[in-house]
């Protein structure tokens, strides 16, 4: 991904879909298009008209902290927008030696410790990179990501399984839209965190070629921190689930992260997920995907 194209595209569109209304300022006449003009969006920003086309053109390396915060709070950038914009800056003025910790090692399996953590959770948890692959996962992990693993012709990935699988896909995800664009959204917000990524690049690269779907929401360019939330599911064993999700990074691994789903204790879903854990017998040792994970 180019950044500075991925800066110009960014800006322009945060700028289209902000009206002169939003904003608080007058529509005024002979306006042609219903967003900000650039000359707007630099008044808001306090700075100069000439720096902020500069700015929207890709030239984003060197800008400040305080000129970023400026910016994204003239185009009502939400927290996961203004970490984007901010993870493009920081991606603008990296040197190439100078490329993030998150990627690691081209391959990567889970440490026996990571495998005995999973294995002392008694709910669904799995690990995942970035870029959406499942990496590892306990029983119970597995099982609820039956028709992820399923499908699966290489690493498990969200992605792939949601756009390239949708008969399995639109039968899990009872709102397959909001999944689609959360899947989307997700991958732009790591795409701005390591715009260099190889894995990312081919992976957005075939989905892009085999999905219409996928192109159009990619090329909205919204963006997504997952973090916590609620996920409704219809599992194909044991039917509907509402869960919540809670998502912890590791330290010691940077990029990847924890997410476990639980239940309301004495729900429905709290037991069908028991029912679930019954018949994977969840008891049994945590197992990662059938290859090496690549980070």
């Amino acid at each position: 991904m180019d950044y500075r194209d991925e800066v110009r595209e960014f800006l322009t569109s945060r700028r289209a879909r902000l009206t002169p209304e939003r904003a608080g300022l007058p529509a005024g006449a002979n306006r042609r298009v219903p967003g900000l003009r650039r000359a707007e969006v630099a008044v808001l920003a306090n700075v100069s008209v000439e720096y902020y086309a500069r700015l929207e053109r890709g030239g984003i390396a060197g800008a400040s902290d305080i000129v970023l915060d400026a910016l994204a709070k003239a185009l009502q950038l939400d927290e996961a927008e203004r970490s984007y914009l901010f993870d493009l800056a920081k991606a603008a003025g990296r040197a190439p030696q100078a490329r993030p910790r998150r990627r690691g090692a081209k391959n990567w399996t889970p440490r026996q410790s990571l495998v005995q953590l999973l294995d002392t959770i008694g709910a669904p948890a799995i690990i995942r990179n970035g870029r959406l692959d499942i990496l590892a996962a306990n029983r119970l992990g597995r099982a609820f990501y039956a028709d992820v693993y399923e499908g699966a012709e290489q690493l498990p990935n969200f992605a792939r399984f949601c756009y390239l699988d949708t008969e399995r896909s639109q039968r899990f995800y009872p709102d397959w839209q909001l999944a689609a664009d959360i899947n989307v959204a997700m991958l732009r917000a790591e795409a701005g965190r390591d715009p260099h990524d190889k894995g990312l690049q081919d992976l957005v690269g075939e989905l892009s070629t085999r999905s219409e779907e996928f192109r159009t929401r990619w090329a909205a360019r919204n963006v997504r921190i997952h973090g916590t939330g609620r996920k409704h599911v219809c599992h194909p064993v044991v039917g509907d689930l509402d869960m919540v999700y809670e998502e912890l990074e590791f330290t010691a691994d940077p990029g990847l992260v924890l997410l476990v789903y639980t239940a309301e204790p004495a729900s429905p879903s709290f037991e069908r997920l028991q029912l679930l854990a019954s018949w994977t017998g969840a008891d049994e040792p945590a197992e990662p995907p059938r290859r090496t994970a690549e980070r």
